[in-house]
């Protein structure tokens, strides 16, 4: 229990930081307004009420009850994780991360029925669809995963 404490302090962090960069976007740009940053990098403001690349996005509601659910349901099951594995430092930040931005993509669709996305890369005129800093957080969390299951390997392989 004495670590879970760290990784809710990471978890939160993660969730703070993405609601003020989300509230700074919505008090400085108009829904699709584009604010060019580079040639490749673009601040835009969109509204997304599924989930990734805009899934079920237009199917009338019900997908935030799932959603929201579902990010529940992984918070849960992220605790129990952690409590486990607690003394895995590098899977524990990345679990912390995916928690923080399973939080802060439900805080949005809790306080607003929908999920503020803002930061889309493009080269040229392909663009990749627009995303969040939960959205980072849980790719983050998702490699310090795949890290440690890596590194996991060659211990047990230096072992064996």
């Amino acid at each position: 229990m004495p670590r879970l404490w760290r990784a809710w302090l990471l978890a939160l962090l993660v969730v703070a930081l993405d609601q003020f960069s989300k509230s700074w976007v919505r008090s400085h740009l108009f829904p699709g307004e584009v604010m060019r940053v580079t040639d490749w990098f673009d601040w835009v403001l969109a509204y997304n009420q599924g989930a990734a690349f805009s899934f079920l996005a237009n199917s009338g509601g019900w997908q935030k009850g799932l959603f929201s659910a579902i990010a529940i349901i992984a918070v849960a099951v992220i605790n129990g994780l952690l409590l486990r594995h607690e003394g895995n430092r590098l899977y524990a930040a990345g679990l912390a991360f995916i928690m923080g931005g399973a939080l802060g993509n439900l805080l949005d669709r809790l306080l607003a029925g929908q999920v503020t996305d803002f930061v889309q890369w493009h080269v040229g005129h392909h663009y990749w669809p627009a995303f969040n800093g939960a959205d980072a957080a849980i790719t983050v969390g998702v490699v310090l995963l795949l890290l440690d299951g890596v590194l996991s390997q060659k211990d047990k392989g230096r072992k064996a």
